[in-house]
């Protein structure tokens, strides 16, 4: 994360920064004027925002405005589990300030600290040497394993989320999320709207899922491969281990030329020196103490029919003029390739 992926705030993104500094002064220890803004350029769903006030930066992270489909952009339980896996082990930045209030800013928002280090979004690894690559997977994949490890009752996440049928309650919850935002018509997200409820696997677990564990959610430090800090806990909850791993490995199954979401597809892995999704999965197991994945291509069909309905809502924000991000049409886009990928899983797995 660096000052590089800001901008001057978006049109449509504004807020009123006087309001914002005074709250802050009885709010933030230390708060001292002037404030300065600027936005990130990514974010797809919560719009967030660089602080500057003084020689501190915060990040500041709200929900959008206008008007949203339910139980979407719940920032308020990002910064609950940011805040209960502080001392965990788990590589979260601190969050000072959570702010429920709409008259401060128009929607409520969260304060957390800026941490100077690398955020990478193309998979391949471009910037990086043939050596480099693996050991920034490998902490990636311990570092979910970590997260699935942590014991949720212990850091007060009780009633974070239900504890049982996950896989059913999600299943129904984005396909009622895709439905609400739906735009167009994509075949095979009706094929696994109909396939994913009848094949639920009968082996269910419990842990703090991430929801959006992937590369570009994760700051590495400057110098060693070594995770400093998680982002965008907005989709977590409790819930299938399995499922966060198959949507953190989606990449594998992106083509690489896939535009703004380049995925590891088609590529010469062992050229680059980047793990196989089997060896990746391998990598995972031996952090979590598994020793293999059961009925791993129903997970990954469950994914990418998750992140499609995910994408289809993008899509939607985008046409009603209130998405975060200034791609959003060409992630919504991608709504109907995920969906295919989805049931190419599903076909696997029969």
């Amino acid at each position: 994360m660096s000052d590089s992926e800001t901008t001057e705030i978006r049109t449509g993104h504004e807020f009123n920064i006087a309001r914002l500094a005074a709250y802050l002064a009885t709010h933030l220890p230390g708060f001292a004027p002037p404030l300065g803004v600027r936005q990130f350029k990514g974010g797809q769903s919560n719009p967030t925002y660089l602080l500057k006030v003084g020689d501190r930066r915060f990040v500041l992270r709200k929900k959008p405005a206008g008007a949203l489909l339910p139980g979407a952009h719940m920032i308020e339980r990002e910064y609950r589990v940011i805040k209960a896996l502080e001392g965990s082990g788990v590589p979260v930045p601190a969050v000072p300030l959570l702010c429920e209030d709409p008259a401060v800013i128009g929607t409520p928002f969260y304060l957390m600290d800026f941490l100077e280090g690398r955020i990478f979004r193309d998979p391949a690894l471009p910037e990086l040497g043939r050596g480099e690559r693996a050991p920034i997977y490998s902490a990636m994949a311990r570092t979910l394993a970590h997260l699935h490890q942590v014991d949720w009752r212990a850091v007060g996440l009780e009633g974070f989320g239900k504890p049982t049928q996950y896989l059913e309650r999600q299943i129904a919850l984005w396909t009622r999320q895709y439905e609400a935002g739906k735009t167009f018509d994509i075949p095979a997200m009706d094929r696994l709207i109909q396939w994913l409820p009848r094949h639920i696997p009968a082996d269910e677990r419990t842990t703090i899922s991430h929801g959006d564990f992937r590369l570009e959610n994760l700051i590495f430090a400057p110098d060693r491969p070594e995770v400093l800090a998680t982002l965008d806990w907005e989709l977590s909850t409790l819930g299938h281990p399995f499922a966060d791993l198959a949507y953190n490995a989606m990449i594998w199954r992106f083509p690489a030329e896939a535009g703004n979401m380049p995925g590891l597809g088609g590529l010469d892995l062992a050229a680059l020196g980047i793990p196989t999704e089997a060896a990746y999965i391998a990598e995972y197991c031996a952090a979590a103490g598994l020793e293999r994945i059961p009925d791993y291509e129903f997970y990954v069909a469950f994914s990418l029919f998750r992140f499609a309905a995910i994408a289809q809502g993008i899509y939607a924000r985008f046409q009603a003029g209130n998405a975060s991000a200034p791609n959003a049409e060409e992630v919504g886009l991608r709504a109907r390739p995920l969906a295919e990928l989805g049931w190419a899983a599903a076909e696997k797995a029969l």
